[in-house]
């Protein structure tokens, strides 16, 4: 049985490290086969890096300055020691079960690249992020004219989300979120690792596409779950604002950064892939939906 290396990135997370690493440390002391735990701290205002060095020596901690997400996973990644890699947000909670059957899992299937387990968010539904398809001119326009909404169970209107699979059921997709992506070292490697250009978001979205163009299989797996408090140190998300409230000033930022990863990653992958017109509208809406965003975060 391969070991494994989680690699988290903790950023403005001191109010739910101990959390997250109290229990890893349960499953790292449960299991039969050797886990190593990496973070890379980047420093906030709210810096685990203390709490970390203090009261959980056995994790290797990479210091030093912000150099964004994933720039982070890859400062890690050329420390992991295992072949089998599980990048970890420090807001997510595997099962014991979870880890260990993900391990068993990608000694089965060398076909398969990446995958994700059943998310659970703070008020009981599904992370659909982690349930995605990739952002197609189609989708894109459905999302800009709230089609996916008005028609959810459409595999046409809300292909991003892919109504039409059984979430209950093994089963491919395109794309899953770095807070849990369990995934070959060797693959990373052939691959070049996370593009540096991103920042913060589209790191995932940008990792899993160039999974797919190097033939392998992407899987969502709900035999296995983690509950997973999403945007915690972001403080942009419903589930979680209240609870992990962030200064207005730091969620701009972040709204900001996700609209500016989308235009990223379109003009990386789709100019030479669909027509330079439909590309660039893509880009204009991208643009105008990340002022919107930035305008209603600014009234919350």
């Amino acid at each position: 049985m391969k070991p494994l290396s989680i690699i988290l990135c903790a950023y403005n997370d001191s109010a739910y490290i101990r959390d997250c690493l109290n229990n890893l440390k349960d499953i790292v002391d449960s299991v039969n086969f050797p886990i190593e735990v990496i973070i890379k701290n980047q420093p906030s205002n709210n810096d685990s890096a203390p709490i970390i060095e203090s009261e959980f020596p056995w994790v290797n901690l990479i210091k030093g300055a912000n150099v964004g997400l994933s720039k982070a996973y890859n400062l890690a990644l050329e420390q992991a020691l295992h072949e089998y890699i599980l990048f970890l947000g420090t807001d997510a909670f595997p099962e014991k079960e979870t880890i260990t059957g993900l391990v068993d899992y990608f000694a089965s299937r060398p076909d398969v690249g990446a995958a994700t387990c059943k998310l659970v968010l703070a008020d009981g539904t599904l992370d659909m992020d982690a349930h995605r398809a990739f952002p197609t001119p189609w989708i894109s326009l459905t999302k800009l004219t709230g089609l996916n909404k008005l028609f959810p169970k459409s595999p046409f209107f809300n292909g991003y989300f892919l109504p039409q699979k059984n979430l209950n059921e093994e089963h491919e997709i395109d794309l899953l979120i770095s807070h849990f992506m369990f995934t070959r070292k060797n693959l990373l490697q052939e691959l070049g690792g996370f593009d540096e250009n991103f920042f913060l978001y589209g790191e995932d979205v940008d990792i899993c596409y160039r999974i797919k163009q190097a033939g392998w299989k992407i899987m969502y797996l709900p035999q296995w779950s983690a509950k997973h408090l999403k945007g915690a140190s972001l403080g942009i998300r419903k589930t979680t604002r209240e609870k992990f409230k962030q200064p207005l000033q730091h969620r701009l930022r972040m709204q900001k950064l996700s609209a500016q990863a989308m235009e990223l990653f379109l003009r990386k992958h789709y100019m030479q892939k669909y027509p330079r017109i439909v590309v660039l509208l893509m880009i204009f809406s991208t643009r105008f939906l990340g002022k919107i965003r930035v305008f209603l975060e600014s009234l919350k």
